[in-house]
Order: C-alpha cells, then sequence, then structure tokens
C-alpha cells in the first residue's frame, strides 16, 4: 500500500483530503505542523506539503526533506498562485498544486509521481492477461504491453474485487466500499461503472472472464 506523508494545518481540507485518499487505496499520515516529519519520512513513498504552515514554513520543510530524502516525490501545496512562488516550489518539489483543487486532479498527480520514482516493479500481480502494479497503481496487459489507464472509480473498483478476489461480492458491498454510500437498489451507477471497466480488461466484454455478474447477488473477480 502507498504510503502518503500528508502535512496541512488547514483541519477541514486536511480531512477532506486524507478521507478521499484512504478511499483510494492510500495510506495517509496526516500532520498539521512540520514538527514531527522527519521522524515519519523513513516510511513515506509521496510528501504532500502545505506551504503556509505553523512554525517552519513549507518551502524551508521541503528543502530540508528533499536533502535528507531525495529520493521521495515532494508535493506542494498552497493558495499562492504567483509566479515567484511556483519557482520557489519547484527548485526542489516535483509539483506544485494550487488551491482550490479537484480531489481527481490531485489523486492523478500523485498517481503520475509515484510512476515517475518508485523503481520497485516487483510487487506485481498477474490477472490472466493483465498485469496489476498495487504500489504503482498501473495495469498493463502482458501481451500487448499496452497501459490500461482506468479511472479513479474504475480502479477503486478493480482494486477491491482483486482483494476479494474469487470470493462473491455483493453490489452493497462495492458500492459501500468506493461511494462510501448506502446501496439503493435500483441504482445503475455500479453497474455502468462495471460495464466500462470490462470494455478496458476484458478480451471480450460480452463474456467477461476476469469480472463475472453473480446474478442477483453482484461480482467475482477471477484470476
Amino acid at each position: 500500500m502507498v504510503k502518503i506523508l500528508y502535512i496541512e494545518d488547514e483541519l477541514e481540507l486536511g480531512a477532506w483530503v486524507k478521507e478521499d485518499f484512504a478511499k483510494r487505496g492510500y495510506e495517509v499520515t496526516w500532520l498539521t505542523n512540520g514538527e514531527q516529519v522527519m521522524d515519519h519520512l523513513d516510511n513515506a513513498d509521496i510528501i504532500i506539503l502545505d506551504i503556509m504552515l505553523p512554525g517552519l514554513d513549507g518551502f524551508s520543510l521541503g528543502r530540508r526533506i528533499k536533502k535528507e530524502y531525495p529520493a521521495i516525490p515532494i508535493m506542494m501545496l498552497s493558495a499562492r498562485s504567483a509566479v515567484d512562488d511556483k519557482l520557489e516550489g519547484l527548485q526542489f518539489a516535483e509539483d506544485y498544486v494550487t488551491k482550490p483543487f479537484h480531489p481527481e486532479e490531485l489523486a492523478a498527480r500523485v498517481h503520475v509521481l509515484l510512476r515517475r520514482f518508485d523503481r520497485d516493479d516487483s510487487a506485481e500481480m498477474d490477472i490472466r492477461h493483465l498485469r496489476y502494479y498495487p504500489k504503482l497503481l498501473r495495469l498493463i496487459d502482458r501481451e500487448t504491453e499496452a497501459e490500461i489507464t482506468l479511472t479513479s472509480k474504475q480502479l477503486q473498483i478493480f482494486e477491491y474485487l482483486l482483494k476479494h478476489a474469487g470470493q462473491i461480492i455483493t453490489k452493497e458491498q462495492i458500492y459501500e466500499s468506493v461511494w462510501g454510500e448506502t446501496y439503493l437498489e435500483g441504482d445503475k451507477t455500479l453497474m455502468v461503472h462495471i460495464r466500462y471497466l470490462r470494455e478496458k480488461i476484458e478480451r471480450d466484454p460480452a463474456k467477461p472472464a476476469i469480472i463475472e455478474t453473480i446474478r442477483g447477488i453482484g461480482y467475482r473477480l477471477m484470476r
């Protein structure tokens, strides 16, 4: 599981970002200041760092982190959109995101940085003609070597089913895990997402071999 070290003093924003990444399958350590950051760096895969922090500011903290842990990618977050601020941040950080931002954009940027920096491809899983790298959130077709790009929801559904491979999972379980809401009978949202997911990963979406439909119950992923 990818481990995010997130430093943000805005409590409402911090809780929202942490919850969103947790739903996407990340492990998030959230700190509201930079005092204990150095104690958590050994276990961090990526750092999301706010600039306006109490005490040591994000620029100073980011430079210190990069000096001691150059292999960990840093993403700066800030409401400051001036070019000078961005240039200062990008002297040591790999990305600079201005507030407000959309969670899908933030997640996509994190995904890109993880792919750029994480060279450990040893953690991989084969699912029929697919190969999945959980730490990199990367899915490829082993036969064509083409990368398969999934949307956030498609990836969450895929990972949830993969986590329970071989088990019959109800529609209610999937929906409540991915959307965080109670499933309402007759809602077609999950079915539509499964259909589009199959179009990307199945050899023949009309006769799915990876994600099976268990009529009247839910779905099962077969490896």
